[in-house]
């Protein structure tokens, strides 16, 4: 069996057509995969997602089910607030307000009622929600765009869910602590970008 020659590799890659890429793929097909990478390639939606994830993990039973899934209930109102063009104050903020938040609240332990921490989570799914259903109209296929992104949301809570388990080690307490501490680090950052803009 012969070596692949990277150079040919990469000389290849170049000539492919830049629509593979792009997010205006057309179909059923295209309208998912838009949907599913919408929020998987914004760095504010995945830090809260994964934060939603990680707090339900911290928390144990029955949060660590909960919130994952009334973050994408919730969205899905969001969503279709959006598509009717219905206007929510200050969205971006909200967003990024969620990564501080809710990093915050793992970073400091802080073990809510679980109605008080299902509300937290519920308020923040409607703002990135909003943000995604603002988008879907332009969306080939909207259900498929929908469902993308919804699949998508839900990966990532499993992401955090599955390093949250780490929890069960007092080693691993610490470790979550500070990807806490890191998300809401991450979410004052992209607060200063939204108000430097």
């Amino acid at each position: 069996m012969k070596p692949i020659d990277l150079k040919a590799f990469f000389c290849l890659l170049l000539l492919m057509p830049t629509l593979a890429l792009a997010h205006s793929e057309q179909g059923i097909a295209g309208g998912f995969i838009s949907g599913f990478t919408h929020p998987i390639f914004g760095w504010d939606h995945v830090a809260a997602m994964v934060a939603v994830g990680l707090w339900g993990a911290f928390l144990g039973m029955p949060a660590i089910w909960l919130l994952p899934v009334v973050f994408p209930v919730v969205m899905a109102v969001g969503g279709a607030l959006g598509v009717l063009g219905v206007e929510l104050p200050q969205v971006e903020m909200f967003i990024a307000a969620s990564a501080i938040v809710l990093g915050a609240c793992i970073a400091a332990a802080i073990r809510p009622p679980l109605w008080a921490a299902a509300v937290l989570v519920a308020v923040f799914a409607i703002f990135h929600g909003h943000a995604h259903g603002t988008e879907l109209p332009d969306a080939a296929n909207p259900f498929a765009y929908a469902a993308g992104f919804v699949l998508g949301t839900g990966l990532m809570h499993l992401s955090g869910i599955a390093v949250g388990y780490l929890v069960r080690w007092s080693w691993g307490v610490k470790i979550v602590r500070g990807l806490g501490a890191f998300i809401a680090i991450a979410g004052v950052g992209f607060m200063s970008m939204i108000l430097s803009a």
